[in-house]
């Protein structure tokens, strides 16, 4: 990792989305950084424009955002359609000082930013587009290794292996439907009766009552921990904890992060998709992170999913290269 000045300073610039957020996050954090989150609120009519539209960006803010003035930051790590117009209007009013890395898609030319961040499903390319699998994240060895030690207890009474689900639910491309759910607890009461494992289950809040009844019911009896919302989120612990995991297809954060770990990751499709998600899970298939859920139990290893220390690199050899460029130009 090139080293950069002490002094860099750094804004996250996000509409408040956590998923989203988390990922300009992970960025700086993988750099070494701290840096000032700046959340947006956006007002119309610009909310409803499409990025290439917005006049004069900065009036677009509504009273209850963060503010957006100088000093300019040394890098800006920004996410959302909500923020690619303001990005862009940072790095003009900067005068291209600030090194400005847009995270995701941001539908218009990647070349008006010094780097974008996407991931390889959504088939953006260029000379400053750097590919992901999936979603970056902020999880570290040290992150991990904390909340392992953390939720251990909560886990010690479960037999191995160890078996984390983590269940999402439906969205705008996927159903979580009776059918689906009832399959997933099929496919789980077998692993566990097979092979003895133990069960840590979360749902998410799309998961729907429903649903969330069905699957209790039917893996009642088996040796299992869930999580329903109360208390300290266990998920990072979990993530270190599990020997095994299930995630359920709707989330490319989820199951990048359970790739993160190098350990079994089997995916439970949820009625629906398109193109983009079914390329990002067709490319973890093909590099043998991910198999289909079918209800057996298995083993295998691969090199764990590393997209944020491999971005973090480099994005920091860049901005190194551009704070080179900006001291020789004051020579």
């Amino acid at each position: 990792m090139k080293t950069l000045p002490p002094d860099l300073t750094c804004w996250v610039l996000s509409d408040g989305k956590p998923g989203m957020e988390n990922q300009c996050l992970g960025l700086a954090e993988a750099m070494g950084l701290a840096p000032t989150v700046k959340r947006v609120a956006i007002r119309n009519p610009w909310r409803s424009l499409p990025p290439p539209l917005w006049f004069a960006p900065m009036r677009a803010l509504s009273g209850v955002s963060d503010r957006l003035t100088p000093p300019w930051p040394d890098l800006l790590i920004a996410t959302g359609r909500q923020t690619v117009a303001l990005a862009l209007a940072i790095r003009k009013a900067s005068e291209g000082r600030t090194f400005t890395v847009q995270i995701q898609n941001p539908v218009v030319s990647p070349d008006r930013f010094d780097m974008v961040v996407a991931p390889r499903h959504d088939r953006l390319t260029g000379a400053n587009v750097l590919q992901t699998y999936g979603g970056l994240n902020r999880l570290s060895q040290t992150t991990l290794k904390d909340a392992g030690a953390q939720f251990a207890p909560d886990l010690a009474h479960l037999p191995r292996p160890l078996l984390a689900i983590l269940i999402g639910g439906s969205n705008k491309v996927y159903r979580m439907t009776d059918k689906t759910t009832r399959t997933l607890a099929e496919h789980l009461r077998t692993m566990a009766e097979t092979s003895g494992c133990g069960l840590a289950l979360t749902a998410s809040r799309r998961t729907g009552p429903e649903n969330l009844g069905h699957l209790k019911q039917a893996l009642s009896g088996l040796p299992a921990v869930w999580y329903d919302g109360d208390g300290p989120n266990p998920y990072l612990g979990w993530l270190a904890l599990a020997d095994v995991f299930v995630a359920t297809s709707d989330s490319v954060n989820m199951v990048s992060e359970a790739c993160s770990t190098g350990k079994p990751v089997f995916v439970h499709h949820l009625p629906g998709g398109n193109a983009k998600f079914d390329r990002f899970h067709t490319a973890l298939a093909e590099a043998g992170m991910t198999r289909p859920l079918a209800g057996d139990l298995a083993h295998w290893t691969y090199p764990p999913l590393n997209d944020t220390a491999t971005i973090a690199e480099a994005v920091a050899t860049r901005l190194s290269e551009h704070l080179l460029n900006l001291n020789r130009g004051q020579e």
